[in-house]
């Protein structure tokens, strides 16, 4: 439980889905120009991760343990005929905006002298160009984890509790208000006694940490 009264000291938010347009927006962007359905690909995930034995292959991918071509010659194999991957990731990214409003918000939350973090399941790969997204990041967030540098991803606490440790000074899981598009990443987060916010929208968001922060 989080000590009642305990301010919050620290803003820890996810990238994709918050700080950003909707994933489902790139994504879709994809299906259409490649002609693989969602249903498509998400088979060809299915039969990758029953066929190695092991994990999904996208988890893999954002911890880290497998590299993008692996990931894509794993799917290719699967989704057969010659299909290919190669132009996911322009594609993506191309279609992948920043959510302004909730960019200077955070911004915004920094200067009110709070600080604030990234934690983020991404891909070693696309460093580049999702940092590329929020020009000004640095200014923005003190911290940021990123799951296929670390070997492990949301929603497993271990990366929470990593995240605590490298914002240092005895800063306590009740003191920080969590930030996330999946409900399974906020229930993690509420679990180690966070207090936690699902993004649905700006202002649903905005409305929600202003509660929490007073």
């Amino acid at each position: 439980m989080t000590p009642a009264g305990q301010p919050v000291r620290a803003v820890i938010s996810d990238f994709g889905g918050v700080l950003t347009v909707p994933l489902v927006e790139a994504f879709t962007a994809y299906h259409e120009a490649s002609g693989i359905g969602p249903g498509e690909l998400g088979r060809a995930m299915a039969a990758a991760t029953e066929r190695s034995g092991g994990e999904h292959p996208l988890f893999e991918l954002e911890k880290g343990t497998i590299s993008e071509r692996e990931f894509q010659r794993r799917l290719e194999a699967e989704l057969g005929d010659g299909v290919g991957l190669a132009g996911l990731r322009d594609t993506y990214f191309a279609n992948l905006h920043a959510n302004e409003p909730m960019v200077d918000y955070l911004r915004g939350i920094r200067a009110r002298g709070l600080r604030v973090a990234m934690l983020t399941n991404n891909v070693r790969e696309w460093e580049p160009l999702w940092r590329a997204k929020l020009p000004d990041l640095d200014d923005i967030f003190e911290l940021v984890v990123d799951s296929a540098f670390v070997g492990m991803r949301k929603p497993d606490p271990a990366i929470y509790r990593l995240t605590l440790e490298r914002l240092g000074e005895g800063l306590g899981p009740g003191e920080c208000l969590f930030l996330d598009d999946l409900d399974v990443n906020c229930d993690a987060a509420r679990e180690l006694g966070m207090r936690a916010v699902r993004f649905v929208d700006n202002e649903q968001a905005i409305a929600e940490m202003e509660a929490v922060l007073g």
